[in-house]
């Protein structure tokens, strides 16, 4: 099951739960604000939170961390690159949004990893540079879904003006490794509604 949480701080991101919901366990993708309330939707729904997963180290993608943290204590998971954000107020862009958000205790995937919620359900990790040296798209090939942070939206790429943002990276991203999946696969991305890859495919 995919549940999309539109959460709000300093600005609209989209959090997603990807649940087993026969196994009563998720992952919480890029939890950008509101943690209390993502706590609740995931005990409403009888879910344990398995781990959080990050597509890339902006606050406005982990900044609901500390308050989930307040309560439970899920592992954070980002690329081997994330530390350069999770780590850097002026590169995760909090320090210009009202505060300096950390993160200094995260674990750290690679590109092709898998990563497993139960036996039928788990993500492959895609590096996905450009918006950020770190972005990641996380691919579940059986269900034909990705979640691509801010790499792309619907109708458009994402940023290249942020630090550590390339835009030939971002634009070989999209072009080599998001839009060469299957054209059924639906993209969930941070700040848009989700879009296919053959939707896409006709901008590029």
């Amino acid at each position: 099951m995919i549940l999309t949480v539109p959460v709000k701080g300093v600005f609209w991101t989209n959090c997603y739960f990807y649940a087993d919901e026969n196994a009563g366990k998720c992952f919480i993708i890029d939890p950008g604000a509101e943690g209390g309330k993502l706590i609740n939707i995931a005990w409403s729904h009888g879910w344990i939170i398995n781990k959080i997963l990050l597509t890339h180290g902006h606050f406005d993608h982990f900044g609901g961390i500390h308050e989930i943290r307040g309560k439970i204590y899920p592992a954070v998971y980002a690329h081997k690159l994330g530390r350069l954000y999770l780590t850097d107020p002026m590169k995760n862009l909090s320090r210009f949004c009202g505060g300096d958000i950390v993160i200094n205790d995260s674990q750290y995937f690679n590109d092709g990893d898998i990563i497993k919620l139960s036996e039928s359900h788990s993500l492959r990790v895609i590096h996905t540079p450009g918006h950020t040296e770190d972005s990641v798209t996380f691919y579940d090939m059986n269900k034909n879904i990705a979640f691509v942070g801010d790499t792309i939206f619907k109708g458009s790429p994402g940023s290249d003006r942020y630090p550590g943002s390339n835009t030939q990276d971002l634009y070989n991203s999209i072009k080599h490794k998001i839009l060469n999946l299957p054209e059924k696969t639906i993209l969930y991305s941070g700040h848009s509604e989700p879009t296919t890859v053959k939707d896409e495919l006709e901008n590029y």
